[in-house]
């Protein structure tokens, strides 16, 4: 079989080199160029062994990228307010990008009492569900504080703090937005994620986004 030198690659039998004619070793243990297959991983710094593989390919998420580390958040805490992370979305898409987010919390290890999510048009369908119960028990389940919390933004002064705080931009008056943004910002201890239109929360929230 030909050889490709261009890509050495460590053969991964742990039989040994092969030699270089029947019943005769080859002189040295060093690694032996070989095909590649297009399911072999590209191999990394030559050593002695096998190419160790590589890191796990991420599975495609619209919030994957805008997704903290743990060692960044643990900064953000130190600061005197929360990191925040911009989430581009339509309006009409923004209810969607923040459920997106809260998932990607949630897989990452976030208690869904730690999740308070806002939006500043019509409220999420499971607030207005739960309200049709009356505000007591709407309430009374914020204060439960065992489950992600959905609320209007108008109603974030009543809102209480939790470390992570998502605003989804799904309509409402400009003066509404500038208004709540800030509020939800006081209302994170840890992260502020907000869905929505880039130069419309940056001209609110400025250079901190």
């Amino acid at each position: 079989m030909p050889l490709i030198p261009e890509e050495p690659q460590i053969h991964e039998s742990a039989q040994g080199p092969r030699g270089t004619a029947a019943g005769h070793p080859a002189p040295t243990p060093r690694p032996v160029p070989g095909p590649r297959s297009a399911a072999s991983p590209r191999p990394g710094r030559p050593g002695p062994g096998p190419a160790r593989p590589g890191p796990p390919v991420p599975r495609p998420h619209a919030a994957a990228a805008q997704a903290p580390s743990a060692r960044a958040e643990n900064r953000s805490e130190q600061r005197t307010g929360p990191q925040i992370q911009l989430i581009p979305a339509p309006v009409d898409g923004a209810i969607d990008a923040a459920e997106e987010a809260v998932d990607l919390l949630l897989e990452t290890g976030r208690a869904p009492g730690d999740v308070l999510v806002l939006t500043t048009g019509e409220q999420h369908p499971w607030a207005a569900h739960e309200l049709s119960f009356g505000e007591t028990a709407y309430w009374a389940l914020q204060d439960a504080g065992d489950d992600v919390f959905f609320a209007g933004a108008d109603a974030v002064e009543r809102a209480a703090a939790r470390p992570v705080v998502v605003v989804a931009l799904n309509g409402g008056t400009e003066e509404a937005v500038a208004k709540a943004l800030p509020l939800a910002m006081g209302r994170a201890s840890a992260l502020l994620i907000v869905c929505g239109d880039p130069q419309r929360i940056n001209a609110v929230l400025g250079a901190g986004v």
